[in-house]
């Protein structure tokens, strides 16, 4: 590694929910600097579930879209994942247990492009349904986190390497 570690900065909380963990998911969500972009397609999808909520699609427990979010967000969270670790002329995959700041990368990223890769419907629309789907453990994000999960148990003799 050459030069310094980059900084961590600290995020200002969103205008809208005053959250940081919806900065983040913002700046995951923008593409080519367009921030306005990413804002309007989340606070989009946030109204369509607050619509849903108020229509009893989602459970009474949950108020408001932030909620859902967040709740949506714990549940694709990985614990664990593999890494490739190279053994005596062997590569193993290694069950490691995920840091906190990459549990979100990872979420994020899934949430990202389950939505994308559906087809035919606005992002708002697309990134809703899959933080639904995600809030009562069904989508393409969860599947994702779930065969990480797999990949990791079924290697879970080769942990001994991660030392």
């Amino acid at each position: 590694m050459r030069g310094k570690k980059a900084p961590k900065r600290k995020l200002k909380p969103d205008a809208r929910y005053n959250s940081v963990l919806v900065t983040k998911f913002i700046n995951y969500l923008m593409s080519d600097g367009k921030k306005t972009t990413a804002e309007k397609v989340l606070y989009g999808c946030f109204d369509i579930i607050d619509k849903a909520i108020k229509d009893k699609k989602i459970d009474a427990e949950y108020e408001t879209a932030l909620q859902v979010f967040d709740q949506a967000v714990k549940n694709v969270a990985p614990q664990v994942e593999v890494r490739g670790k190279r053994v005596g002329g062997a590569n193993y995959q290694v069950p490691y247990p995920v840091r906190g700041e990459r549990k979100y990368t990872l979420t994020f990223r899934w949430i990202i492009e389950a939505a994308s890769k559906k087809k035919g419907r606005p992002m708002r629309q697309k990134l809703a349904e899959e933080l639904i789907a995600a809030l009562s453990e069904e989508g393409d994000s969860m599947k994702k986190r779930s065969d990480v999960h797999r990949m990791a148990e079924s290697n879970r003799a080769f942990a001994h390497f991660a030392r």
